[in-house]
């Protein structure tokens, strides 16, 4: 007998037709890699979860229940759903530190209105309106205005008129930490929108925000399961450290459940620019923010687009899709071209706003510079390089693990009988090449004569029981920059 059975016995005698199946062959085409979304993020004592506690979030109202209306992890999951509701998400939530200080700011209410109209306060996004009438005075309006803001739950702060001058409306962030510092308060945000004539609004920052949650606690529990992509509002060195650190080991061959963080940083171009060269690492993403939205909220708009698109075609630029339910920075607020591109020299990814006022992602690099020389090296430049690598091992493993599951290995050239689990340095090789032909149709690789050049397939010198292989694949590019010199005649 030289066909391998799985499960019928070879001294089997009592009469019958034994029938098992064999699935090894059954799949033709390539794996569809699942995909996972993480996010982290800071929960209020409101919230019914307790912290380090994993959930699958389906909605909005879902998450604010888990983690408390106008906590970071909520508005972040809320985002990350505004963008993709086909991707599974988890999240986890993590409590302020415990010396965490929160971020303070005042309202100054002053003047006298000379006439009727409306006080636009924006809060990260969020607006809260108060009729002004001439006959109210600086009290009246602050009280309002007060009252305006601490109806609304899913505000990112508490307000209170303050104790002392009844002109002045107090906001304390919810959330302690650094993150806290990000929170864009600003008068009037649409065009049309004005203060009323003679009041006066003043916003003065009072208290910076430190102390941001540990996020090696949330590490520590990851266990192996895989998440493709991570949202991570975090950009102080501590906790990109810890996050760049298991990226990286979660990189390698012995736990291959790699993922990629994303990250978002409202700053001076200067303190981008110094933020982008403190790191150096091809497994995080931080973009560039301005405009009403906080940077947890960009950055569940970018994982949750990402994600989705990523997971339909790895090696697909990013550039030009719309981070869905973040308002448009204003023009002056938004980097010049010029400094984008230095941006993006430096480190940091960078978006763009289209004439119809829509957020779209302009280029998504990873952090990643230099090599382990210091030399500059742009091998893990894109965020596209790494996610299709991601592929192209899952697809290999997984067609290795379904075809040769309990196969024997053998030299070429063995005279072994039709129907036998072996495999063979040759046979390995027609399947390597067989699996990068579907990457080529799949527009992931090209240059197939160079592939089967360099490819290696060989058993190992010191293990009889090792077959080692090395797959040489050249990633497809992304259009992304195209040159014309026009040379005209007259």
């Amino acid at each position: 007998m030289t066909i391998s059975f799985n499960e019928i016995p070879a001294n089997q005698r009592v009469p019958f037709v034994y029938v098992e199946f064999d699935n090894t062959n059954a799949q033709q085409g390539p794996s569809i890699q699942p995909y996972k979304i993480l996010a982290i993020g800071q929960k209020l004592v409101a919230g019914t979860d307790a912290a380090l506690t994993f959930s699958h979030i389906t909605s909005a109202g879902q998450a604010r229940k888990k983690y408390g209306p106008g906590s970071h992890l909520a508005q972040m999951c809320e985002k990350i759903l505004d963008n993709n509701k086909s991707t599974e998400l988890l999240a986890v939530p993590l409590a302020d530190d415990g010396a965490a200080i929160q971020a303070v700011w005042q309202i100054d209410i002053g003047g006298v209105p000379t006439e009727a109209g409306l006080l636009n306060v924006y809060i990260a996004g969020r607006r809260y309106r108060v009729s002004v009438a001439t006959t109210d005075t600086p009290t009246d309006v602050a009280a309002a205005l007060q009252a305006a803001i601490a109806a609304d739950a899913d505000a990112v702060v508490t307000a209170v008129v303050n104790g002392v001058d009844d002109t002045i409306v107090d906001l304390t962030a919810k959330n302690g930490g650094e993150l806290g510092n990000e929170i864009d308060i600003r008068l009037n945000y649409f065009d049309g929108e004005k203060l009323p004539a003679g009041l006066t609004a003043d916003i003065v920052d009072m208290a910076v925000g430190a102390g941001n949650p540990d996020v090696s606690l949330v590490i520590n529990l990851l266990a192996e399961t895989q998440y493709n992509i991570i949202a991570f509002p975090y950009t102080d060195a501590a906790n990109l450290t810890a996050m760049e650190t298991e990226l990286t080991d979660r990189w390698g061959p012995l736990r291959q459940n790699e993922g990629i963080a994303l990250s978002a940083k409202r700053d001076i171009f200067g303190g981008l620019t110094a933020l982008g060269n403190s790191r150096n690492s091809h497994l995080v993403s931080i973009m560039t923010i301005e405009g009403p939205n906080s940077p947890w909220e960009w950055v569940g708009a970018m994982a949750g687009r990402i994600a989705l698109a990523a997971q339909r075609d790895p090696a697909r630029p990013f550039q030009t899709l719309q981070l869905l339910k973040l308002l448009p920075p204003k023009e002056t607020e938004q980097f010049t071209r010029q400094e984008r591109n230095q941006l993006l020299e430096n480190g940091i990814s960078t978006y763009f706003v289209d004439d119809g006022g829509n957020v779209r992602i302009e280029r998504m690099i990873t952090t990643f510079k230099t090599n382990v020389f210091g030399a500059p090296d742009i091998s893990f430049l894109n965020v596209n390089t790494v996610l299709t690598l991601s592929y192209l091992r899952f697809d290999f493993r997984n067609t290795f693990l379904l075809k040769f599951p309990n196969h024997k290995l053998a030299n070429d050239g063995v005279n072994y009988g039709p129907g036998q689990a072996i495999v063979t340095p040759k046979i390995a090789k027609a399947e390597a090449v067989a699996k990068f032909r579907q990457w080529e149709e799949l527009g992931l690789v090209e240059n197939i004569d160079q592939f089967k050049r360099d490819l290696i397939v060989e058993r190992n010198v010191g293990d009889p029981d090792r077959l080692d292989i090395l797959l040489p694949p050249d990633l497809i590019n992304q259009l992304r920059v195209t040159g014309v010199q026009i040379q005209f005649l007259l």
